[in-house]
Order: C-alpha cells, then sequence, then structure tokens
C-alpha cells in the first residue's frame, strides 16, 4: 500500500489514478489547501474518490496526530510526498505559512516513515532548488546553495532532511526535482493553463521579463513515467531531474497557444519579478540511465492535448475562484 499526500492535486490525482489502472493500493491525504479554489481539487478526486482500492483522509501533513492516525490504520511500503505550498512569488509574501508546510510537514512525514518503518521515501522537490544557475543545463550534482525564493529554500531544506533521515535511519529517499509540470488538471495560475483561459477570455496576460524567461515544460505523462520508476527503484539516497531537457521562452509559448487557439493575445509586458529565475533547463541523463526515465512528449504534443483539455472543460473551469 502507498500513501500520496497531496492526493488531490495536479500530479497526486494524476498519480493515484495511474497506480489504481496498475491495480495498486493507495491511500491518499489531502487538505484542500484554498490557494485555489478547492473545488477544483474535489473534481480532480471525482474519477477515483469510490475506487475499492482507494482510500482518503481530508488532512493536513502538518498535523502530526492526524498523521499518526493514518499511519496507525495502515502498512505503508511507500510515501510519496507531493503536498506542499506551491508558487514562487505568494512564498516571498507567505514565508512563514510555507515553512511550516513545506518545512515541518516534511519532517512529520519522515518522523511517520521512521516510527513506522516504511523504508521507502519520495520526496517532490523543484527545479527552483538551482535558482540563478549560470551552468545549463541544470545539474544534479550542481551546487544549490543560491535558492532565491522562500519555496525554493524550503524544497532545498526538504531534501537536507531527507537526507539526515537517510544517514540516521537508513530510509531509502529519492527527490525528485520537477521542472515545470504542465497538463490537464494543471493549477490555474501557471503560465500554460493561465495564457489558455486569458486568451480565451479577451483578457490581458502579463508577461514578466518581457517574455524572456526560458522554462523546461514537462508533461504530466511523463512526470508521472518518471514517479513511477522512482517507485520501483528507490534505494539509498538519489536526486532525479525529471524534465524534458528543452527550453522554451515564454514569448514563444505564448506565439505557440495564440496559434493553437487561432486567437491572438493582449500582451503586457513587464519587468521580471522578484524570486522569478531566468532559465530551468534540465539535465536528465541520470534520470535516463538509473530511472530509465523517457520523456515523449514535446511541448507542440502536450500544447494541444492541454488545449483539447480546458476547451472540453472551461465551462466548469471559469466557475471556479482563478488568479
Amino acid at each position: 500500500m502507498l500513501l500520496i499526500t497531496g492526493a488531490a492535486g495536479f500530479i497526486g490525482s494524476h498519480l493515484c489514478e495511474k497506480l489504481l489502472s496498475l491495480d495498486r493500493e493507495v491511500v491518499g491525504i489531502d487538505n484542500f489547501d484554498p490557494f485555489y479554489d478547492p473545488a477544483i481539487k474535489k473534481r480532480n478526486l471525482s474519477s477515483f474518490v469510490d475506487h475499492p482500492k482507494f482510500i482518503f483522509y481530508n488532512s493536513s501533513i502538518t498535523e502530526i496526530s492526524s498523521l499518526e492516525k493514518v499511519f496507525g490504520k495502515h502498512e505503508f511500503t511507500h510515501v510519496i510526498h507531493l503536498a506542499a505550498k506551491a508558487g514562487v512569488r505568494p512564498s516571498i509574501q507567505q514565508p512563514f505559512a510555507y515553512l511550516n508546510t513545506n518545512l515541518n510537514g516534511t519532517l512529520n512525514l519522515l518522523e511517520m516513515a521512521r516510527i513506522h518503518e516504511v523504508n521507502r521515501f519520495i520526496f517532490a522537490s523543484s527545479s527552483s532548488v538551482y535558482g540563478n544557475n549560470k551552468k545549463v543545463p541544470f545539474s544534479e550534482t550542481d551546487s544549490v546553495d543560491n535558492p532565491i525564493s522562500p519555496y525554493a529554500a524550503t524544497k532545498k531544506q526538504g531534501e537536507l532532511m531527507c537526507y539526515t533521515y537517510h544517514h540516521l535511519y537508513k530510509i531509502n529517499v529519492f527527490n525528485l526535482r520537477f521542472f515545470t509540470v504542465y497538463g490537464p488538471r494543471q493549477r490555474p495560475e501557471m503560465a500554460i493553463h493561465k495564457f489558455i483561459r486569458l486568451i480565451d477570455n479577451g483578457e490581458p496576460i502579463q508577461m514578466y521579463g518581457y517574455g524572456k524567461p526560458q522554462r523546461d515544460y514537462t508533461f504530466i505523462e511523463d512526470i508521472i513515467q518518471g514517479i513511477l520508476q522512482a517507485i520501483e527503484k528507490v534505494e539509498g539516497y538519489e536526486i532525479f531531474n525529471l524534465g524534458e531537457s528543452q527550453t522554451i521562452s515564454t514569448s514563444d509559448l505564448l506565439e505557440k497557444i495564440e496559434t493553437k487557439l487561432g486567437r491572438k493575445a493582449i500582451r503586457e509586458d513587464l519587468p521580471m519579478q522578484p524570486g522569478d529565475v531566468d532559465i530551468t533547463f534540465a539535465d536528465i541523463s541520470k534520470s535516463k540511465r538509473d530511472l530509465a526515465y523517457s520523456p515523449g512528449i514535446s511541448v507542440e504534443d502536450g500544447l494541444s492535448m492541454m488545449i483539447e483539455w480546458y476547451l472540453k472543460e472551461k465551462t466548469i473551469l471559469n466557475k471556479y475562484q482563478t488568479q
């Protein structure tokens, strides 16, 4: 049986769905954090919440007593820890909340794993730990001593705490550094989802950094493939980049979305925001070698699938609170 934190979120709901399709037993926890409309997360759960091999708890990773009840009821082989307060810019306004959820929550789960002898732990880290690294592509051996947002700092701290528990208690840990994941169910404030919605609704798009920043966008199916490989192979302590190993500027991304939607964006060019990095670019050679990770969905194809999902769901999506 596997425990998935953040089970109602974008990545978590896709992972639950996939594991259940593989006949695995899954326990999911999520606290429906109001960072975006909780109705979106409840909809994410809807296709599998009644599955006979799925159990869900509305619980927070910051509440150790709630976690004790969950761990006391089930025998887990793995913890896949995806839950976090997400977003670089909001973390600058709410650093204490990010520290509490992302670090204290991770510590709570590691303690539960120690106490209940769960020896396999997957931690969802982030490409943001690389900061404004000048060496590209980013390798797992690069220094990550200069995070430029509280969110990035909490992800690095989470990796360090995972190492401590590996060293002290021999818990096997893989830290997976995700590179800008997108696809159906993507959070509404993330660039691709937001751009599609704003263009479709005829609303202006704020292009920070004048559209120059570059990102390594990774489709959700490729990320899920990488997580599944990590679940099967987790041993020792390792860090892996999960990206597409390609980059595209925000301006070029916007043009592709315009072309696919057949509509022009109303564009407002603005300076870079605090905490944003110039580029993310994954070196995935280690993941290919050790995880058999093989991303196969290009940005062109991924955007087409994302837009198809949005157009199908937009009547419902536009009812939700968006940012």
